[in-house]
């Protein structure tokens, strides 16, 4: 990689990336502060453009200082397309990446005329959505360009490597580990191995994915006792489903280091005892969820079912989008939050179950990445297995964007405010940056690094739903 790829002061190919980087990030800030805009009706505080004309009613100061806001973004998100555009074309950028750089760069200029018409004319003058419409397309070609400078400067041809690559060292069995002598000690571990066997380190993440729902359903009037049905039924939903599939990957368990000392895997419980204890678990689960609505428990069994069944058995042995398809079982929580208090499924629902949808693959390609030789001993083709690890860095940054679109189609779609905006933006740009370090780093810590940041996003954004939807109404 030469040292003087680009122009004073980018220079360096690496510094291209994060000036796309950058650059992609302050379109999405952009598309935040804009929805912002929209649903706090704050462009009613000012009806000049260029500038605004301070307002005589204090009490729309908080408006302009929305719009104000947004206008200053505008301006700085510019320089920094700009900015982009001229050294892709003066550097050493791809022709698809100048290209589709220039093209977002015009899109942004119609949008800027956009939002001047709607500013003078009223939001009546111009089709609803069409601004926000265009933000998206122009994050979307910033966001690939950015994943194909990537490719092209970190990129290697062919990374895929072969399954069933190598065995590792097996675990020691039940009959082969010095086990405890006292009752009491064996009693502890057995009743740890079920514990374990129930995949704890989900239920947090997927119960906060069940509040939030339960939080833009409800908003403050949500009663203790859906809450505490809701969540209990999904710690036990998600204990059967975790049951069912240590069940059913027991001997594949067995092939890879980081599952090779399940329960089953080394017989330390029996496949029958597991499958009544997960039995019971989807009975209780049911139970519990039956003294809410029926379509909450119909989602909850349709969660254990696709979890155990559908992607453990057919769709992580047999296909590279084992984890885009399977992202439905952790979107289908956002689903039964919302049915627990509407006994139905509405919008608001539906755009949190997609952003969860589309974060699924940009957080657990980061895991493959780092177990991708387990996995390969495993059998699974996951997608740094089959497509190789350049591949699956460009699917993360796709997925990342995605998933940023969804939270700003949340936004739009609900009453979510600034400590929602402020969430999603703040930790979306750590997440964003953890994968571009991915790239260039190509280590395990880098995935690592990348998929905590993942797990923070997400959490982050759950909490400011809650907090948005709970406290600040």
């Amino acid at each position: 990689m030469a040292t003087e790829s680009f122009p004073r002061p980018i220079r360096t190919h690496r510094r291209f990336s994060a000036l796309l980087a950058a650059t992609a990030l302050g379109v999405y800030v952009l598309l935040i502060v804009g929805a912002t805009t929209t649903i706090t009706n704050a462009g009613s505080a000012c009806s000049t453009w260029p500038t605004c004309h301070v307002p005589t009613d204090p009490l729309s100061q908080t408006q302009l200082v929305i719009v104000w806001g947004h206008r200053l973004a505008a301006v700085l998100v510019g320089a920094l397309v700009l900015a982009s555009v001229v050294a892709a074309v003066v550097g050493d950028a791809s022709r698809r990446v100048g290209a589709t750089l220039l093209a977002s760069a015009g899109l942004y200029a119609v949008q800027v005329g956009v939002g001047a018409a709607t500013a003078t004319l009223g939001p009546a003058a111009i089709t609803p959505g069409l601004h926000l419409g265009l933000g998206v397309v122009i994050f979307g070609g910033v966001v690939l360009a950015l994943a194909w400078d990537l490719e092209i400067t970190t990129g290697e041809e062919d990374d895929a490597i072969e399954l069933d690559a190598g065995e590792p060292e097996p675990a020691a069995t039940a009959d082969e580990r010095t086990l405890p002598s006292s009752g009491l000690e064996r009693a502890k571990l057995t009743g740890f191995a079920y514990f374990k066997m129930m995949k704890p380190r989900l239920m947090w993440l997927l119960c906060l994915v069940a509040a939030a729902g339960m939080a833009l359903a409800a908003g403050p009037a949500l009663d203790a006792h859906t809450i505490v049905a809701t969540l209990g039924g999904g710690v036990l939903a998600i204990g059967a489903s975790g049951t069912f599939n240590h069940v059913l990957e027991r001997d594949v368990d067995r092939k890879m280091s980081r599952t090779a000392d399940r329960p089953l895997a080394t017989d330390l419980i029996p496949v029958r005892n597991a499958m009544v204890f997960g039995g019971l678990l989807t009975v209780a689960s049911l139970g519990v969820f039956l003294t809410i609505n029926r379509l909450a428990a119909a989602l909850g069994l349709a969660a254990i079912l696709f979890y155990s069944v559908v992607y453990t058995l057919l769709l992580k042995p047999n296909t590279v989008q084992n984890t885009v398809i399977g992202g439905f079982a952790g979107a289908l929580p956002a689903l039964i939050g919302w049915a627990a208090v509407t006994n139905e499924i509405g919008l608001p629902a539906l755009a949190l179950a997609g952003v969860i949808f589309l974060w699924t693959p940009a957080h657990f390609y980061n895991l493959a990445l780092a177990y991708k030789d387990d996995y390969a001993r495993g059998g699974f083709p996951m997608m740094p297995v089959v497509r190789g690890e350049t591949e699956t860095r460009k699917h993360i940054v796709y997925y990342l964007a995605g998933t940023l679109v969804g939270t700003v189609a949340l936004a739009w779609i609900t009453d979510l405010g600034a400590i929602y905006a402020a969430a999603v933006a703040i930790f979306g740009a750590v997440f964003l940056w953890t994968a571009v370090v991915l790239h260039f780093e190509q280590t395990e810590a880098a995935a690592f690094r990348s998929f905590h940041a993942s797990n923070a996003f997400l959490g982050a954004v759950l909490v400011a739903v809650l907090v948005d939807a709970l406290v600040l109404v």
